[in-house]
């Protein structure tokens, strides 16, 4: 144990620096003058390695020489299926008016955004996408946009038997948003450390130059990105954001900004505290690496919406992907707004428009760089809506159907299977809350194939897999034949 004179005196001595600097001072960067207060000093964790309870698996991949990107586009608030990916033919669409008369679309709205699918549906069923997503359609026609119907979080192969009569293990609090946002990033409850795209990511980390920008995140939290050895890299749509009293001259003293950068990346004898100087000295060194990887490639088109602009910055990310090193990155943008108890018919339209618009245009800027084929885009949200309406609007749901979106998808098709239109059927449950046919963990790992994990590590990141039959859903082309 330090001697408690030194102790005493270190403290004050920092206590004393961090006063000179007042106000500048971030309360959180005053835990460096507390450090060496600390009983006993711990041993530092090695990078990369894992923590009590964290699995062993390996930490890299077979060594790549390309480069391939996932982005995730997660809808906050839940999704309402049915007003996205419409029943178009004429006796789905009448049960579909029947069931929500009151916030259904109508027939003659959807003429130009019938989807034609390269593969007949059977029983001659047609879909036609929402208004708002007609931005779309033509990369569905190009083979370049699929429809996976029927997503959602499951533990295992759940029929409506099974749910009525509590025969299986369900994802916990079913309805809930923040359990189900949990689970479809994380596969697993509220509370849990690392999300699957980032257990993805953790299989990665030595293809990349700089761990940093392996998982980035445009739109805030991500728990999607949280791996057992790296972590969410936090950008806004203008780029990374910087310690803003190190881009100045503090008090207009040189002096005093060194002071700053000193004091919140010296190291101490404790354990969080050189934990804590190690953790902003990589911010400074990843912030000013990007501003410059940034500065070097530009990225056209006006991207005007939030979730437009969160899309620029990836793109930007990608232009820079050789200046920073990267061959695989997971990146993570958000789009809120889709909690429509009421008024659906209102806000629901809105959000599409911008999240087809966005989509649209993010797609354009890889084609221009190239990139197309190495970056594939979805669509995930906690649950989908209830069939019936409240009123005007659509409650807490469970499946959904989601859009993926690149030049590797075998687009134009839908994958899954939409159940037949009878609340009393078996592919509903609670008065209109559709039963997923797919599990998160299969549409996950069917990604994840695509991105370069092998076999044998699918298991570890999608924890359920093992429970269900197919694991690869159809709607990536090969890798082996691309």
């Amino acid at each position: 144990m330090m001697n408690s004179k030194t102790t005493r005196r270190e403290f004050l001595r920092r206590a004393s620096l961090l006063g000179m600097s007042g106000t500048a001072a971030p309360l959180a960067l005053q835990m460096a003058a507390v450090g060496a207060a600390a009983a006993v000093a711990q041993p530092a964790v090695a990078a990369g390695q894992a923590t009590a309870g964290q699995s062993g698996a390996a930490t890299a991949a077979a060594p790549v020489d390309d480069y391939k990107a996932l982005v995730c586009i997660f809808l906050y608030g839940g999704n309402d299926p049915y007003n996205t990916i419409v029943p178009y033919d004429a006796t789905r669409h009448a049960r579909y008016f029947q069931a929500r008369a009151d916030i259904a679309l109508a027939r003659d709205k959807l003429a130009a955004t019938v989807l034609k699918p390269k593969d007949a549906l059977p029983g001659d069923q047609a879909y036609a996408l929402a208004p708002g997503l007609a931005p779309l359609l033509p990369w569905f026609e190009r083979g370049q946009l699929a429809v996976q119907l029927n997503v959602g979080p499951l533990a295992q192969p759940t029929t409506k038997r099974d749910y009525v009569g509590a025969r299986v293990p369900l994802p916990p609090k079913l309805f809930s948003h923040n359990d189900q946002q949990a689970y479809w990033q994380a596969l697993a409850p509220e509370g849990a450390t690392s999300g699957w795209g980032g257990r993805l990511a953790d299989l990665f980390i030595a293809a990349n130059a700089n761990a940093t920008f392996t998982g980035v995140t445009a739109g805030g939290s991500a728990l999607l990105l949280a791996g057992r050895h790296v972590s969410a890299y936090r950008v806004s749509p203008a780029g990374s954001t910087p310690i803003e009293l190190l881009q100045r001259d503090t008090y207009g003293s040189t002096t005093c900004t060194d002071l700053m950068r000193l004091l919140i990346t010296q190291s101490g004898e404790h354990l969080f505290e050189r934990q804590h100087a190690a953790l902003v000295a990589r911010s400074i060194r990843a912030d000013a690496r990007l501003r410059t990887a940034l500065a070097r490639d530009s990225v056209g088109g006006a991207f005007a919406t939030p979730l437009a602009a969160q899309l620029k910055i990836v793109a930007r990310m990608i232009a820079a992907r050789d200046t920073l090193g990267m061959r695989r990155q997971v990146f993570f943008v958000t789009q809120n707004g889709y909690d429509n108890h009421d008024g659906l018919n209102d806000v629901h339209p809105g959000l599409l428009r911008e999240l087809g618009g966005a989509m649209a245009e993010f797609q354009q800027a890889l084609d221009a760089m190239g990139v197309a084929g190495q970056v594939t885009t979805f669509s995930a949200s906690e649950f989908g809506r209830t069939l019936v309406s409240n009123g005007n609007g659509s409650d807490h749901g469970w499946g959904g159907h989601h859009l993926v979106l690149g030049g590797a998808v075998r687009g134009g098709r839908f994958y899954g299977k939409h159940p037949e239109l009878a609340l009393d059927g078996p592919g509903f449950v609670d008065h209109g809350r559709m039963l997923p046919d797919v599990a998160v963990d299969q549409f996950g790992a069917t990604l994840a194939t695509w991105f370069g994990a092998g076999a044998g590590t699918l298991d570890d990141v999608f924890p359920n897999l093992r429970r269900f039959d197919g694991r690869d859903l159809g709607f990536m082309q090969d890798p082996s034949k691309a």
